[in-house]
């Protein structure tokens, strides 16, 4: 008897879903709208973010171009006093 009712059950069920199953659909289209606009909008933020960093990268780079050539010209020139690596045997 509770094969019976199991079945009985799972019919029931599959009949609602069956007619539930436009709501279901119409739900899905919208969340998958939604994901799609919500996506579109984090996507141009983020290339707005981009752009932003690299106007002040560009903005500042009369700053920090001639500090980077100094710090190389001074690594460049700059003895390196390296102890040789001890010898174990």
């Amino acid at each position: 008897m509770k094969t019976f009712l199991k079945a009985l059950l799972l019919a029931v069920l599959l009949i609602v879903a069956i007619k539930l199953s436009p709501v279901i659909f119409l739900g899905a289209l919208i969340g998958l709208f939604a994901a799609g606009v919500l996506g579109a909008v984090g996507l141009s933020l983020a290339m707005v973010l981009l752009a932003v960093a690299v106007a002040l990268v560009v903005a500042l780079s009369p700053l920090w171009l001639p500090v980077l050539v100094i710090m190389g010209l001074i690594s460049l020139f700059r003895r390196h006093e390296s102890k040789p690596a001890p010898v174990t045997g």
